[in-house]
């Protein structure tokens, strides 16, 4: 297996203001994207990935930026081009359950975004999957299930599977081998009862 660099701090981001700043599709994907490139994009990089024009961009990416999310990243010799970079490569959301209505709506808000943006993904590989090569099709994977488990037990579910992916985020990985993709992987453990 390919050697992992090491993880980076994750922000923990309790405002309000930052989880709705955060609650938009261009914003994820442009935070997606600075979190795992090296050094940083531009505006119009990013303009690629979140499907909006450099200038749009650039306005989402000041926003981010307002919100301490993402900064200047060193220039690469053109002083003309602003170059951005993750603050950091991943953020944890808590509002927890003592929160009041204005961080949990806007915590519900952030979520959602997150969720619409997977299933769009699951879309998007189910309109593509039958052109996609063999060994692709049958390595994508669908389950779900039902576990009989404690609190302590799902904390360490969800843990033992955090390490298991661990070694595997784009973000951490240095020389992928040959051939390797950028899969998504979507992870829910929630009581249902």
């Amino acid at each position: 297996m390919t050697e992992a660099r090491p993880e980076q701090h994750r922000v923990t981001i309790s405002d309000p203001q930052v989880m709705r700043a955060l609650a938009h599709p261009a914003r994820m994907a442009i935070m997606e994207h600075l979190s795992t490139v090296e050094g940083g994009a531009t505006a119009t990089e990013c303009a690629e990935i979140a499907g909006l024009s450099p200038s749009a961009t650039s306005y989402h990416l000041r926003e981010l930026a307002k919100y301490g999310l993402i900064e200047e990243a060193p220039g690469r010799g053109d002083a003309r081009e602003r170059v951005w970079q993750a603050f950091s490569p991943s953020y944890y959301v808590e509002s927890g359950p003592d929160a009041g209505s204005d961080a949990r709506a806007a915590e519900a808000a952030l979520v959602e975004a997150h969720m619409a943006r997977d299933s769009q993904r699951v879309r998007d590989w189910l309109k593509r999957a039958t052109d996609e090569p063999r060994e692709w099709y049958e390595a994508a994977w669908f389950s779900d299930g039902m576990l009989l488990l404690t609190a302590e037990e799902l904390v360490g579910l969800n843990n033992a599977i955090q390490e298991l992916m661990d070694p595997y985020r784009r973000r951490l990985r240095t020389n992928p081998p040959e051939g390797a993709r950028s899969v998504a992987v979507q992870y829910r453990a929630l009581p249902v009862d």
